[in-house]
């Protein structure tokens, strides 16, 4: 690995990510659906609010890992269940991806690509807060579209009915479906 950092390869990676349309709101028809990059940003600051609420977890580990668990996206695309590609081959796209830009980082390219594995693995306290953060925000985030495009994201609900087990996550996801049964049942 080149011991340069190349500012430029990193940048632009950046600038897919800031303009990546998140997969699942386009193909449901979400207008000005987030980006990649909102998610994670979102994800970052969710996690550092964290401090001190989880025992033994690192917050600003979780910071970082949440910054880079979909970095390979920009290079990837955002791979869906829905898209028709297999759990290897999005792994083995993303770990390509992940690879490329680490080597753009060569400073902290090793560090990127081990939380990268490390989430992927769910190999860790920190790796699961991220993997609840990840589902967490993009319910959240279903939430939000439904109310305020009065579109029908109910799917993105049944796929993570019982996934957030861990707190702060499962009172929170319980309080969330409680308010939107709510709303739903007012209109």
């Amino acid at each position: 690995m080149s011991s340069k950092l190349k500012i430029f390869e990193l940048l632009d990676v950046l600038d897919n990510l800031k303009h990546l349309k998140r997969t699942g709101w386009v193909k449901c028809g979400v207008p000005e659906p987030e980006t990649v990059a909102c998610h994670m940003y979102r994800m970052a600051v969710l996690a550092m609010a964290l401090e001190g609420g989880i025992d033994n977890l690192d917050a600003m580990r979780t910071v970082k890992m949440a910054l880079v668990h979909d970095i390979g996206e920009a290079i990837a695309g955002d791979i869906t269940p829905h898209c028709g590609v297999s759990d290897q081959d999005k792994f083995d796209l993303e770990k390509k991806a992940i690879d490329t830009i680490a080597s753009y980082v060569p400073n902290v390219g090793d560090e990127w690509t081990m939380l990268w594995k490390e989430y992927e693995e769910a190999a860790s306290l920190t790796a699961r807060v991220v993997k609840h953060l990840d589902k967490f925000d993009m319910i959240v985030q279903a939430d939000k579209y439904e109310q305020t495009h009065a579109i029908d994201l109910q799917q993105f609900f049944t796929s993570t009915t019982g996934v957030l087990t861990m707190e702060p996550f499962a009172t929170w996801d319980r309080e969330l479906r409680e308010k939107r049964n709510q709303r739903i049942n007012k209109e």
